[in-house]
């Protein structure tokens, strides 16, 4: 027993392979598995998805088995908690159910898109045993890696920044449901790509996803092209066309820049959305089709709906999850990822090799407010490496003038400028009066006209009613 260890009766192996239980322990129906514990498992119990993730965070890359007891009933908003534990690669999960559970939908997409086996509970040892084993094994394969959601982001989504962690969390959270998603966001800041990632992890990845842009089509040709004409409906319609809405049938259609759909078309799509059919252009058939619908745009809807460009209606039915795209400015390091990841990407385009980004490049990256977001950043970086001349990507190669060209802040500009804005803030709130105003700032007036003299704010002072400015 070399590789073994005796602890009160029990035999354990130093090797043991790591199982989280995931249950509820509610009637009496936790299972004993001490059994499994002779076989050489590890047992970690875990009651929710919070505690699944510190366990897989706690050694990340760690390969698990991990069995998760439905029998407690967990409703669907339940099983969305468990979004980033089932999409880690370095985890098989096993399901373990009630035989009547097998009927109930949000229990058989979670099996079939997530899950690596299920077993009927409870079960004899020595089946699940071997059950949780291959389950364990295919988490081993994918054990070399961490999970993408806190490394890079999902799919081509790239960036670990708080902002972007958050999201991807939303975004595996969304793809477990069928309700509508409207994502906003600033324009070029990835949202297709948000799009196409809910549906990858949902369960219609291996149906088709369908886009189309709602603001590049002439008004007149919208509801064709949603929802298709039958031959005939209008001249040059030689024969039916199907529309987007049919393409998508058991997949997802995103509809990006959904602000700029007209009216006429926002009723026929309100209609669908209620009905869950509509009418091809020119035919009385009512087609029923099953699609899930993903919009997006850089407008303020709620302005539009104010103004009355948008129904109301129709917003309050596809913001049902909203996600929101974070601006690129936002997202700290990620802007050098990103601008790293272009420059790989198009590398080979340029006329020479190139080392990477000069000290004065990787400046203007961060100073630029970067209003084209993701987008403008990729064509910059793009354009720059056709036009630069030596080893490095300069700010000049970038085209980004203006404080990048200036050295950085130091400490003491940035406490000075903070000092001045406040106040300047203070006097204003104050009416110019001083003693009114040192008496908020918490200092003395003696301080506050020092401070002002030095930050060049003297000569805005006002006289006022304040009769104690003339004592200096």
């Amino acid at each position: 027993m070399a590789n073994d260890e005796v602890h009160g009766g029990t035999v354990q192996c130093k090797d043991a392979r790591d199982l989280i239980y995931v249950t509820r322990g509610g009637a009496g129906r936790v299972l004993s598995l001490g059994g499994l514990q002779r076989m050489g498992w590890a047992l970690r119990r875990a009651p929710d998805a919070r505690q699944v993730m510190k366990l897989l965070q706690s050694r990340p890359g760690h390969p698990y088995a991990a069995l998760l007891d439905l029998r407690e009933g967990f409703s669907e908003h339940d099983l969305a908690e468990f979004g980033d534990a089932l999409s880690a690669g370095n985890i098989g999960w096993v399901a373990g159910v009630d035989a009547g559970q097998l009927s109930d939908e949000p229990v058989r997409r979670l099996i079939r898109d997530y899950c690596y086996d299920y077993v009927t509970l409870p079960c004899p040892e020595g089946v699940l045993n071997t059950v949780i084993g291959h389950a364990h094994g295919m988490a081993r394969l994918g054990s070399g890696r961490v999970d993408r959601v806190s490394s890079a982001g999902s799919d081509d989504m790239i960036g670990d920044s708080p902002a972007m962690q958050a999201l991807n969390r939303t975004l595996r959270k969304a793809a477990l449901t069928e309700a509508p998603v409207f994502i906003a966001g600033e324009t070029g800041t990835g949202k297709e790509l948000a799009a196409m990632a809910v549906h990858r992890h949902s369960h219609r990845h291996a149906h088709p996803f369908v886009a189309i842009n709602c603001g590049a089509i002439p008004h007149e040709l919208v509801q064709s092209e949603l929802f298709g004409y039958e031959r005939g409906a209008f001249t040059g319609a030689q024969q039916r066309k199907l529309g987007r809405f049919e393409m998508a049938n058991g997949g997802t259609l995103f509809l990006d820049e959904i602000g700029d759909l007209p009216l006429e078309s926002q009723a026929s799509l309100l209609r669908f959305l209620q009905q869950g059919s509509f009418e091809r252009l020119g035919g009385h058939e009512q087609i029923r089709v099953d699609v899930r619908i993903i919009s997006a745009t850089h407008h303020d809807l709620e302005h539009a709906v104010d103004e009355g460009r948008f129904r109301a209606d129709l917003y309050h039915r596809l913001c049902v999850l909203r996600l929101q795209q974070p601006p690129l400015r936002d997202r700290g390091a990620d802007i050098d990822k990103l601008a790293d990841h272009a420059l790989k990407r198009y590398s080979d385009e340029g006329q020479h090799a190139l080392k990477g980004f000069a000290p004065c490049a990787r400046q203007a990256l961060h100073s630029h407010p970067w209003p084209g977001n993701v987008r403008e950043l990729i064509n910059r970086v793009r354009q720059a490496v056709v036009m630069a001349e030596g080893r490095l990507i300069t700010a000049e190669d970038l085209h980004i003038d203006g404080p990048a060209s200036r050295p950085p802040p130091t400490l003491e500009d940035i406490r000075d400028a903070a000092t001045r804005c406040a106040i300047e803030q203070a006097l204003q709130r104050n009416r110019g009066r001083l003693i009114d105003t040192a008496r908020e700032l918490a200092i003395s007036r003696v301080t506050l006209y020092r401070l002002m003299g030095r930050h060049g704010l003297r000569e805005s002072e006002s006289d006022g009613n304040d009769r104690s400015v003339r004592i200096f």
